[in-house]
Order: structure tokens, then C-alpha cells, then sequence
């Protein structure tokens, strides 16, 4: 194809080409005086990219320097390309949570492909075996032929590529709501096992010192991708289309286990992903880390298209790539390692002691920029923030119980709201049993992979409910990281660490800046009271579209340890005669519950309270009972209430029922979704040693053989059902939406 001619140094800055990239005249200036001179257009790109939110946290860092990051477990926190948490017997886990919401708005297949593949390459760059993979999903209501075909895509992109690559995906969440009607999040986490000696970093150190270029060949695919992740989406897509990538998970494949074998090498200094920004960022971030340079010549670069400039190669955003440093001498041994799985492993540069990174191209140094300038030293900013007019607006409000005449319909249509409705049209299509170690699939509060070789399982949840964030920032992120702990210890797990997604609009806003600010605070206060610390995670920002926001969404990815695999405790009621517990009170609070957007048709009001303290004391509890062997099932009270929380422990029983009191207010006791609370089930040789160690459990009724879900108030009967209708109507409504024509 035909060069385009690159502007010079004097037009970049007098017509402002760098607009274009993504950089402020500020910023600009600041590249300038770092240099010292104008940079060229290769050198503009690298600022830009490296400078984007994306890669940068420029406007984020103020507010994830707060997070709690430390703790016993922790043995790789921020900083890396995923964090890592011990769980005994030299072996630890390694995961992390990464947004590619830009990509999957215009092309939902490979945007959600491409997702999984780079979290997937985050954990093994560590040194890691991927063992488990799960998603957060968000988009508006499933009325809209648009939202379908984003979702169908999305989902088919998650399954196809992490069936190809092997990697089981376990379970996760989606939500419907129509502030992401344009704007889809996808979130993908994946989890890895390895043994404390075979821990990576990704550094470029040693003066001399070969730098390699493993995987697949370079390509135009994704050129600012990362600046594109760092904008309001256009509203013409086909201006964003060349941002996508696309992804191959055969390659994928080939390339996580020629890494897994090379981690073993003593020949191997560092590993990096090329994920966003490319070769940029890993380069850039690797010499930086180490405190010194890299010099790279692209000629040697692997390209799959013909005349690539040096700016291309730079910033594309090609798929199954890894950068490695190597000790200088071995480079042949590496080279035939990868050759044994049909991949490229080519030397193209070499560790310096001047911390520049600097790039040769057709014989001509075609950058020489600081290795800080583009990683450690850009720009932070510290936003405005401002409280928004409709929080002060909720938080006067009343609070309001919405009106329910009957109570049996007012069950089955909770159960068809697509929040609530069955997932199993989506993980129906994921592998998640490759690999054989999964103990508990996906639909149950967390998913269980076992440590093979061990007694020992982890389980996995990924948890937010952005409804209450909007309505509550602060409340809301702290009841996400306890949900996420919720269904981690129902699962007979002991919570160790959280990865975090913080899925935000526009940060240039005030009222979005407090929003990122008060989740922030949020999170922070409830890890620190469930010991739970920030390891790592993802910051994606302007989530918007022509000016509307979504929700703001962090979603926390948890990780939990089951000492013994005979902890392992799922949702489903499992005998007749068994007593069932509800621990905690329900409080008339609907404020941004699935029944107030039933009735309302939107949400507004205050979010449900939650006291830490209590939240932690039942979870200990519940916990210490599940060890003890005292509980029969575990499921906590989240969207929908105890009703809902009931039916769902009564799908998948085959023929079991259950008959329950309730008292207090008819609506709220059934659809309120107070915090802190759990449905249990107890054999009743059990019920002294439970009612002993669990103090806040009310004995509510008994699991039967009725087939039918019969709730009763303090005056009446309020809920009468059969549970193959509510369990037809509640694994039948999504199918149900997708294949309308409306």
C-alpha cells in the first residue's frame, strides 16, 4: 500500500495533530519539555498512548492510591500484570478483572473475544496456569434489537474463544438496565494457580540483555486502541471500527503454554503481555519498572502487513503477543522452545543503561524518548468533584414500599426480569468443565474450581450492583465487595482478596469524578473490615455516549479459599425436613430494588443500608458453621429478596418445596432487599450447634416434599406456587426476549 508522508515535528505542534492522538495542548508542552524538543509523530503516538487513561490512570490514580493493598496473604499487589494472593503449601492464585467495553460496543464478537484472550495473557505473563475464567456483563433492556445482537455476540465471543484456548468459564453476572443501552460493559477475570519460585515480573534489567518478540506477527488491528478506550465513543461506529482487535485463540493457546514452560527457565529475566498500547506499553513499562532502557530495531519486528511504519507497529494492538527479556547468550534456547509450538521468537533489541526507550527503523533512530517520561512520570490529575443534584434529591426522599396487589404474580414476574431470570442460556455455551476440576458450575452465589493435588477448592464471584452505586456511591461499593464476600463464604469459603473494575463516564464531569471518588471509599472501608485487600485490577472511564453516563459500576472480583473440599456448600435445599433459617431482618427498603423498577419503572430513593459490622460477624458465623458441618445450603438474599432467594433455592431439587413464616411488612419481608442476610438450610440434628454459633438466625420453616413454595404472613398465606412454574418462568425469560421480534 501507499505510505502516507508523517507530518514533521513543526506541523504536529502548529496544526495541533496531537488533538488528534488524544493529547491536551498541556500535555503536549509537557512531552516537549521532557524531550527537550518537539517530539516527531512515532514519539507523539507513544506519549499519547501512554498517556491515555487507558494505560496511564492519569485522572484514577489520586483515587486507587486509597485502596488497601496489603496483607498477609498478599504476595503481589498493584503494579504488575495481575495480582497474586497465597493460599498455603508454596502455591498461590493469580487473577485479575479487565474491561473491553469501547471494542465490544462496535463489535461485540471480537471485542469480547479479544477481552478474555488479554486477561487470559495478564495471568500468565505472571508465571501463572490459568484455571478458571468468569464475566460481568452489563447491557440495556433486552427490548431493543440492538442490545440483543450485542449480548448473542458478546457471549458467543466470551464462549468461542475461551473453549478454543481450554480455560473454563465458571461463572459471572449480567445485568440489564437501560443506562448502558449504549454503552455494554464487558468485564472479563480470570484466576490462575502457581508455585511461589515460578513468580514473574514484567522488567527489562541486566545492561546487554536480549529483548524478544514471541506470538504472533504484527498487524494493523488496533492501532489507539488504548486512546480509543479512553473516549466517549464516536457517534458515527465505523470512525472506531479499526481501533478493534481481532483475536486467535489456537495461537493464544500455543503461546500460554510455550510461556508456562519457559517461566521454568532460569534463562528468563521478564515477561510482559503487549496488551493495550502494545508494544509501547510493554517495553515502555518493563524498562521503567527496572530503572533501565530498551533499544529496539522494529526492521526485526514480525509483521504481517506489508510497509508498516514505525508509529504502526508501535500502537498496534495485535493479539497473542508477548515481549521477554532473556540473559544475553540464550536467545537460542528460547528460540526453539517457542519453535516447538510453531510461534516466532525473535530477538529485536536490547537492555541499555540510559533508561530511554529507543526505537531504529530503516537504519534511522525514529524515537528516543525517557522510559519514565511515557510510564511512571505522566500526568496525574486530581478532578473536581462535585455531589449531583438528584443524590441530594434521593436522599430526602421518604422511603417508598411499592404497592403490590398479588403477591404469587408479583413473584413469577421478579423471576422473568432478565436481572434475576436464569443465566443459563449464556454459560450454556461456555466450557466449564475443561480441565475436570470444577466443583460447582455456574448459576450457584460462587463458583468452586479444586486445587488439584489438594484437598483445598477456591471459590470465585464477580459482584455489583450498579443501581445502588448510582442511587449511593458510597453505600453501594461497600455492599458490592460484601455481596461478593456473601457469596464467597455461602460457597464455604474464607474471603482473601478482591480485583477490582471501575466502570465510570467521564471523569472531566464533577458529578462523575464524586461518584468514582464515594464507590472508591466505599470499597476501601468494607475490604478493610472483611480483610479483603485491592490486589489489582481495571479502570475504564467515559463510558458514555452522546452525553449519557451508564452507572457507574465497579465490580469486584473475589477470590475465596476452602480449606477442605467437604466445605463445599451450594444453594439448593437438599432434603425434606431440613429447617430453613433466614439470618437477618428485612426493612422497608427499595430504593433501587428489582421490584421498585417492576412497579416504578425506574429507580430512585436511598440505597439499603449496611453496617460492616454486622455484615462481618454473620459471615464469620455462617462460615464457622458451615466448617462445623452444620449447614445443609447457603444462598444470600440479594436482588429480589426473600422470595426470590427462597425460589432459587428450590430450582434444581427435583421435586422438593418448602413451607416458611414471615413477619413484618407483607411486601417488604418478601421483596425487601435489606443487607447482610442469608437464606440457610439445617438437618435438625444439627439446629442446637447452628442456633449456638450463628446469633442473628430466626428458624422461618422446613423444606417439604410439596413440590410448591408456600410463604406465609403473621395473618395469611402470601405466596402459594408451584415450583416448576416458577422455576419455567424464571429459566424461560431470557430465551423468551431474545427470540421476540420487538
Amino acid at each position: 500500500m501507499q505510505q502516507m508522508l508523517e507530518p514533521n515535528p513543526t506541523q504536529i505542534k502548529d496544526e495541533k495533530i496531537y488533538r488528534e492522538m488524544g493529547l491536551t495542548d498541556e500535555e503536549f508542552a509537557l512531552a516537549e519539555k521532557m524531550l527537550g524538543r518537539t517530539p516527531n509523530y512515532t514519539e507523539t503516538g507513544l506519549f499519547s498512548v501512554m498517556w491515555s487513561e487507558h494505560c496511564s490512570y492519569k485522572n484514577s490514580k489520586p483515587v486507587l492510591k486509597k485502596f488497601p493493598t496489603k496483607g498477609k496473604q498478599v504476595l503481589q499487589g498493584p503494579g504488575e500484570g495481575a495480582g497474586i494472593v497465597d493460599i498455603g503449601d508454596n502455591q498461590a492464585v493469580v487473577f485479575k478483572i479487565e474491561s473491553h467495553n469501547s471494542p465490544s460496543a462496535i463489535e461485540p464478537y471480537e471485542g469480547a473475544a479479544t477481552g478474555v484472550g488479554g486477561i487470559v495473557r495478564d495471568v500468565f505473563s505472571m508465571g501463572a496456569k490459568p484455571i478458571a475464567a468468569l464475566n460481568s456483563l452489563r447491557f440495556g433492556e433486552l427490548d431493543s434489537p440492538r442490545v440483543r445482537y450485542l449480548l448473542e455476540q458478546a457471549v458467543a465471543g466470551i464462549a468461542d474463544y475461551g473453549n478454543a484456548l481450554g480455560v473454563p468459564t465458571v461463572g459471572g453476572e449480567i445485568q440489564f438496565d437501560p443506562a448502558y443501552e449504549h454503552n455494554p460493559l464487558v468485564n472479563a477475570m480470570v484466576v490462575g494457580l502457581i508455585n511461589h519460585e515460578d513468580m514473574q515480573k514484567g522488567q527489562a534489567k541486566g545492561v546487554g540483555n536480549t529483548v524478544m518478540y514471541v506470538g504472533a506477527a504484527t498487524g494493523r488491528d488496533g492501532i489507539h486502541g488504548a486512546t480509543f478506550s479512553s473516549v466517549e465513543l464516536a457517534e458515527d461506529e465505523d470512525e472506531d471500527r479499526a481501533a478493534v482487535q481481532a483475536g486467535d485463540p489456537f495461537t493464544e493457546k500455543l503461546l500460554m503454554d510455550a510461556c508456562l514452560e519457559l517461566v521454568k527457565s532460569d534463562a528468563l529475566i521478564g515477561i510482559q503481555d503487549m496488551g493495550a498500547a502494545g508494544l509501547t506499553s510493554s517495553s515502555a513499562e518493563m524498562a521503567s519498572k527496572a530503572g533501565y532502557g530498551i533499544e529496539m530495531n522494529l526492521d526485526l519486528i514480525p509483521q504481517r502487513e506489508a510497509n508498516m511504519t514505525a508509529y504502526e507497529m508501535m500502537l498496534s494492538e495485535s493479539q497473542e503477543r508477548m515481549l521477554i527479556v532473556v540473559t544475553k547468550g540464550r536467545e537460542q534456547e528460547i528460540i526453539d522452545l517457542f519453535a516447538s509450538y510453531d510461534l516466532e521468537a525473535v530477538s529485536v533489541g536490547h537492555v541499555t543503561d540510559d533508561k530511554m526507550l529507543r526505537l531504529t527503523h530503516k537504519g534511522n533512530v525514529v524515537a528516543e524518548v525517557p522510559a519514565d517520561a511515557l510510564a511512571e512520570d505522566a500526568p496525574v490529575y486530581h478532578k473536581p468533584s462535585a455531589e449531583p443534584a438528584y443524590y441530594r434529591e434521593f436522599q430526602a426522599m421518604d422511603q417508598d414500599i411499592p404497592e403490590i396487589s398479588d403477591h404469587n404474580e408479583t413473584l413469577i414476574k421478579l423471576l422473568q426480569q432478565p436481572t434475576i431470570a436464569s443465566k443459563e442460556w449464556a454459560y450454556s455455551q461456555f466450557d466449564h468443565h475443561v480441565g475436570s476440576n470444577t466443583v460447582v458450575s455456574p448459576g450457584s452465589d460462587a463458583a468452586v474450581v479444586r486445587i488439584r493435588g489438594t484437598e483445598k477448592a477456591i471459590a470465585i464471584t464477580t459482584d455489583c450492583n450498579s443501581r445502588y452505586i448510582y442511587l449511593d456511591p458510597e453505600i453501594g461499593g461497600k455492599i458490592a465487595v460484601a455481596e461478593a464476600a456473601r457469596n464467597v463464604v455461602c460457597s464455604g469459603a474464607e474471603p482473601l482478596a478482591i480485583t477490582d473494575g471501575l466502570n465510570f463516564g467521564s471523569p472531566e464531569k464533577p458529578e462523575i469524578f464524586w461518584q468514582l471518588e464515594k464507590s472508591a471509599a466505599g470499597i476501601s472501608e468494607a475490604c478493610l473490615a472483611l480483610e479483603s485487600p485491592v490486589i489489582g485490577g481495571n479502570v475504564s472511564l467515559f463510558n458514555e455516549k452522546g452525553g449519557k453516563a451508564i452507572y457507574p459500576t465497579p465490580i469486584i472480583g473475589m477470590v475465596g479459599l476452602i480449606e477442605d473440599l467437604s466445605y463445599v456448600t451450594t444453594q439448593e435445599f437438599k432434603s425434606a425436613g431440613d429447617l430453613i433459617y433466614l439470618v437477618g431482618e428485612a426493612r422497608d427498603e427499595f430504593g433501587g430494588s428489582e421490584l421498585q423498577k417492576l412497579v416504578h419503572g425506574k429507580i430512585f430513593g436511598k440505597a439499603p443500608a449496611i453496617d460492616l459490622e454486622v455484615e462481618v460477624k454473620r459471615q464469620k458465623q455462617i462460615l464457622q458453621a458451615i466448617r462445623g458441618g452444620f449447614v445443609a445450603s447457603a444462598h444470600d438474599v440479594s436482588e429480589g429478596g426473600t422470595a426470590i432467594a427462597l425460589a432459587e433455592s428450590l430450582f434444581g431439587t427435583n421435586g422438593l418445596g418448602a413451607e416458611v413464616t414471615l413477619n413484618g411488612n407483607e411486601t417488604s419481608s418478601l421483596f425487601s432487599e435489606t443487607q447482610s442476610r442469608f437464606i440457610l438450610s439445617v438437618k435438625k440434628e444439627h439446629q442446637e450447634a447452628f442456633e449456638q454459633l450463628v446469633e442473628d438466625a430466626s428458624l422461618i420453616g422446613e423444606v417439604t416434599e410439596s413440590k410448591q413454595l408456600i410463604i406465609n404472613g403473621a395473618e395469611k398465606q402470601l405466596i402459594k406456587s408451584n415450583i416448576k412454574v416458577l422455576e419455567e418462568a424464571w429459566k424461560g425469560a431470557i430465551p423468551c426476549l431474545l427470540t421476540s421480534k420487538g
